[in-house]
């Protein structure tokens, strides 16, 4: 429920505060007082779209702030949004409009906190619902229509629908997957025979080892050079332990060790040099005894030769096609292998993804069908409230129809929902748009928005904008009532030109314009700009305040029974008569007696 609304420098207004209650809130003034940009004000604030227009003449600035009694609902939403009341239940939205060197911003707060405009359209739908008779072209839309029928429906067809939007996604992602894989097969089939033929070839290498081909070309230099090997080992085997021609480096190594054995005996501190000495002539002894074994060891084979450098000639061969280096081939194989390993498989067949095509689009069905079901009991049911509520708005012989038209399925069902009426006897039914004039458009956005208010949870707020308009006399009468009606579940805000309404408000505002010497602040870019121009401007001020009659709007709360009657009278005649008093004082009682029936 609006709890209050304060507007600074907006359109007309410079400085406005407003207090609402429950039940019926009633704005009234003559044709151009500033009514609408009351309710013009309550939809900006909730993300309405701004310009540099409704920001107040010679102001920058301008600021709304309306203030809303939460619910249950409305509370657990705003929990899940990380947003904090500041006092008790409730909930302050607040819309910032500047305009700075010709750029325009805004910028919106829930409670202090700044929020996107996405929020704020989703907090919008949670707070008010606002019917004018500009609201029809909207309402001509089969889209809506469509989907104002399964609001009415209520929980069942909307738990349903959301099934529909599941089934369906889950058919085009089947479709999609199948297309894929259709389109998608002859490139797979190619890439497998190419997979398949370079693993092959890898496979057939027998790729283990990346230091293979280092250790084969090892191998075959040791294979190549077998005899010079021998005759080299030999060489240094004479030179280390047995030479025929020479000492050899062994003999000479056990002369110096007899020496400093001789040595020792007289100055001990040759003991170390003693035992490096024996150690050298141990290690020497040994080597040659290696390179010995070594030698004899070496054998000449031609086959293994050949072996090792055909090896080589392969691994380098893959080299070149997969490397450069043999660890590089080995793992671009271990990657052909696992891509053909997935290509091979391919998760589904293309059977599979058939059947599950078929299947999907069989789920679809089913579901669609439930959901037109659903909608068909749905509508029966609203053409009879529908009919029954506007029959008391001068609609006696009214005519009302949903129609269902089988269409493909989509997200939201196969159905196309079209509203069908015919307001006069005799006149066929025809689709909404084709039949419903001015006033019986305003009738019939009234009597839906009565048939909503029994059938789904109260609105918080209901704001209608001159829906009397075109209607008089009884009409008039019995959409005040049903306005009251509306008023005992939600909160309706209503402007309105008709006595008849107007005497039926729970709280009654006028609303009108006055012409006052307010002084027009000047601000010193304005200054500079209109140097020599105007005597007023003064480049030394950093503001200057120019005299100048001002056009505002002001609110006053009728709250008292003479006021209102006063009110009701100027409607009802123009002037302040007495004809007119005396008439104003007659609705007042007849509507304060149709509230207590």
């Amino acid at each position: 429920m609006l709890l209050s609304l304060r507007i600074h420098n907006f359109a007309l207004v410079d400085q406005l505060e407003l207090e609402f209650g429950a039940g019926l809130n009633v704005l009234t003034g003559e044709t151009g007082a500033g009514k609408s940009i009351i309710l013009d004000a309550i939809d900006i604030v909730l993300g309405g779209k701004v310009s540099s227009r409704l920001i107040r003449t010679g102001t920058e600035r301008a600021l709304i702030e309306a203030t809303f009694r939460a619910d249950g609902s409305l509370l657990a939403w705003l929990s899940e949004q990380e947003i904090d009341l500041l006092d008790e239940a409730d909930l302050v939205c607040s819309r910032e409009i500047s305009l700075n060197q010709g750029s325009l911003r805004t910028r919106s707060r829930v409670n202090g906190v700044l929020v996107n405009r996405q929020l704020m359209e989703r907090l919008r739908d949670r707070l008010v619902e606002i019917t004018a008779q500009g609201q029809t072209a909207k309402l001509m839309a089969p889209s809506l229509q469509r989907g104002l029928l399964d609001l009415y429906g209520a929980t069942p067809l909307l738990q349903q629908r959301d099934i529909v939007a599941s089934a369906y996604l889950a058919s085009q992602e089947a479709a999609k997957a199948l297309l894929e894989r259709r389109q998608s097969e002859q490139q797979r089939l190619q890439r497998l025979d190419w997979l398949e033929y370079q693993t092959q070839e890898l496979s057939v290498a027998n790729l283990t080892n990346a230091d293979e081909l280092e250790q084969l070309e090892q191998e075959s230099q040791r294979l190549s050079h077998v005899v010079d090997l021998q005759q080299q080992s030999y060489k240094v085997y004479q030179a280390l332990y047995q030479n025929d021609s020479a000492q050899a480096c062994a003999d000479l190594l056990a002369d110096a060790e007899t020496t400093l054995t001789d040595m020792v005996q007289y100055d001990n501190r040759l003991q170390p040099l003693l035992e490096l000495v024996s150690v050298a002539l141990t290690q020497v002894v040994e080597a040659s005894h290696q390179i010995n074994a070594y030698g004899d060891g070496l054998e000449t084979d031609p086959e293994r030769l050949q072996e090792v450098e055909d090896r080589i000639r392969a691994l380098k061969q893959i080299c070149r096609k997969y490397g450069p280096t043999l660890a590089e081939a080995i793992a671009h194989f271990e990657k052909l292998t696992t891509e053909l390993a997935e290509l091979s498989s391919e998760g589904q067949s293309l059977e599979e993804l058939e059947k599950t095509y078929f299947h999907a689009q069989e789920t679809l069905s089913q579901a669609c069908t439930k959901l037109t079901l659903l909608r068909r009991a749905a509508a029966e049911d609203l053409e009879k409230r529908l009919i029954a509520q506007l029959k008391p708005l001068a609609m006696e012989k009214v005519q009302f129809q949903v129609a269902l038209t089988p269409i493909a399925a989509t997200a939201s069902g196969a159905d196309q929902v079209t509203f069908y009426f015919s307001p006069n006897p005799g006149e066929p039914l025809q689709p909404l748009s084709a039949t419903a004039s001015g006033g019986e458009m305003s009738r019939f956005l009234l009597a839906l928005k009565a048939c909503f208010s029994t059938t789904t949870e109260a609105w918080g707020t209901l704001i209608f904008d001159e829906i009397d308009v075109g209607v008089s006399g009884r009409v008039a009468q019995a959409i005040a009532e049903r306005l009251h009606q509306l008023s005992t579940q939600s909160q309706v805000l209503c402007v309105t030109h008709q006595p008849l309404i107007a005497a039926m408000a729970d709280r009654h505002f006028r609303v009108d314009k006055q012409v006052i010497d307010q002084p027009l602040l000047v601000s010193p870019e304005t200054q500079r700009a209109n140097k020599g121009k105007s005597k007023v401007m003064d480049s030394s001020c950093l503001e200057s305040a120019v005299p100048e009659l001002r056009t505002v709007v002001r609110v006053s709360l009728l709250d008292n029974h003479s006021h209102r009657r006063e009110e009701i009278a100027q409607l009802a005649g123009g002037q302040s008569a007495q004809e007119a008093m005396t008439f104003a004082e007659s609705l007042l009682t007849k509507a304060r007696d149709w509230r207590q029936n």
